[in-house]
């Protein structure tokens, strides 16, 4: 071998993300550790949040108008 050390990646799975802070500093701690990384969170559209509420049945219906908005607690008058 010419002397280059090579790279393995080690996955972890976190089931509670508010402690992923404090696991990624553990980690970066041990001896032979060179960097720790994150993968970054695809960011959704509205457009994009809208279609998987929709298909995840996060949806309301309503006969009218009038109905959304008394729903709402908007007075619309005549």
């Amino acid at each position: 071998m010419s002397g280059q050390s090579q790279e393995t990646q080690l996955i972890v799975s976190v089931e509670d993300t508010s402690k992923l802070r404090e696991i990624r500093r553990a980690i970066s701690m041990l001896k032979g550790v060179g960097r720790v990384s994150l993968p970054r969170r695809k960011r959704y559209s509205a457009y994009e949040l809208s279609l998987r509420d929709l298909d995840e049945g996060r949806v309301n219906e309503y006969a009218s108008v009038e109905d959304f908005f008394k729903k709402m607690g908007v007075n619309v008058s005549d």
